[in-house]
């Protein structure tokens, strides 16, 4: 992609990150054109290196699909050089710092954002957190499962009277570090409109809150604790997967003219004018009548057959795919969503972001342990830009 479609071009951000949130922020600017530089313990590395099998080049695969595109160096914060050396690299070519160390841990070697935005006011700080900055949970460590189970989020993930499941992907994490992202690209405008730097603050329990926006408004205007409901929600009916004759579609009948689409196109006539279930709100309140007259009328078709009969009546619909079947499916290569990085094999999924309808991918591969220190030794004494 030529570089003048990349918009973070000339954006230096420094990563103090591990494991999932700040990685993820790291790769996404990365992807917009920024240089990232990855700061990691020197003893193990970040601890995403160590997350498999399985592994490529000896290294997780959970690491290179997180860190592409990033320079790499290493400091030993119990080291007054090492860390003298990382604050002249900050102060001298960083416009941003992403961290999510554990509280407490930058402070001990006046590394903070107090600290560092003193000598560079145009310098902008995201933190992203456990469970935020004050409350009584402040000073607890956290992780994505910890989020999921405490925001709630598992409260309505699963199906009910069975063990608690959590979302199967790192949500919660991920989220933190997009809503980093956001905030330090907001931070960049108001930047060029003549503002200082920032401090830009989230965690993994604000997201999990903010992810929960939809159930708390349920709670606050009824009181009602809502229970999972396995693929379906518990504002829509029918809004789930069913199970044909070979396998799992899901259907997405997400209004009344929708259902009543559905009911024509299974032979449910009855359904579409019966009182019970002419609106959502009464299918919400009569799911348990509801839901198994579709199951019986659904099991009688294969998923192929069915999904045919549902495009043809315009009802939304898809199949339940498998990590490989996603991995080949068609509408993925015509989305140009994989990456391979330079002089690299391995494929990994890149933003989903296109402008004039380019994707702006960094392929340079995920870096080994400290394989840029040069960086730290002779820093280059840089304006940032907008820097005061």
């Amino acid at each position: 992609m030529a570089e003048i479609d990349k918009p973070l071009k000339g954006i230096t951000v420094v990563e103090l990150g591990h494991s999932v949130a700040a990685p993820y922020a790291g790769l996404i600017l990365a992807d917009l054109g920024a240089r990232v530089i990855k700061v990691e313990n020197p003893k193990s590395g970040d601890y995403a290196r160590g997350w498999g099998p399985p592994f490529w080049n000896e290294t997780a695969s959970a690491f290179h699909c997180l860190n592409r595109g990033k320079e790499d160096v290493t400091v030993d914060f119990s080291d007054a050089r090492e860390c003298h050396e990382l604050k002249s690299l900050i102060l001298s070519q960083a416009d941003a710092v992403i961290q999510n160390l554990r509280p407490g841990i930058l402070s001990k070697f006046g590394l903070t954002a107090e600290a560092l935005r003193a000598e560079k006011p145009a310098l902008i700080w995201c933190d992203i957190g456990a469970f935020g900055t004050k409350g009584p949970l402040a000073s607890k460590p956290g992780y994505d499962p910890l989020a999921q189970a405490s925001t709630g989020i598992m409260s309505v993930t699963g199906e009910g009277g069975r063990p608690p499941v959590r979302v199967g992907v790192s949500l919660i994490d991920m989220g933190s570090g997009m809503w980093a992202v956001i905030g330090l690209l907001a931070s960049l405008v108001a930047r060029k409109s003549g503002a200082e730097g920032r401090i830009v603050a989230t965690s993994l329990y604000e997201t999990g809150l903010a992810w929960m926006t939809v159930p708390l408004a349920g709670y606050a205007a009824s009181g009602e604790v809502r229970k999972p409901y396995g693929s379906g929600t518990a504002e829509i009916v029918p809004y789930q997967a069913f199970e044909a004759s070979d396998g799992w579609l899901m259907i997405a009948a997400g209004n009344d003219n929708l259902f009543r689409k559905l009911c024509g196109a299974l032979g449910l006539h009855a359904l579409a004018s019966d009182p019970a279930f002419a609106t959502n709100a009464a299918r919400v309140v009569n799911r348990g009548q509801l839901l198994p007259q579709i199951e019986a009328a659904v099991r009688r078709y294969s998923g192929e057959a069915l999904g045919k009969l549902l495009d043809e009546a315009g009802v939304p619909n898809a199949p339940l795919l498998g990590i490989d079947e996603v991995a080949k499916h068609p509408q993925t290569r015509a989305l140009d969503m994989t990456v391979r990085c330079d002089d690299d094999d391995i494929e990994l999924i890149g933003i989903p972001l296109a402008f004039n309808g380019e994707r702006p991918r960094a392929r340079t591969p995920a870096p080994a342990l400290g394989q840029h220190n040069v960086i730290l030794r002779t820093p280059a004494r840089t304006e940032t830009v907008n820097a005061k």
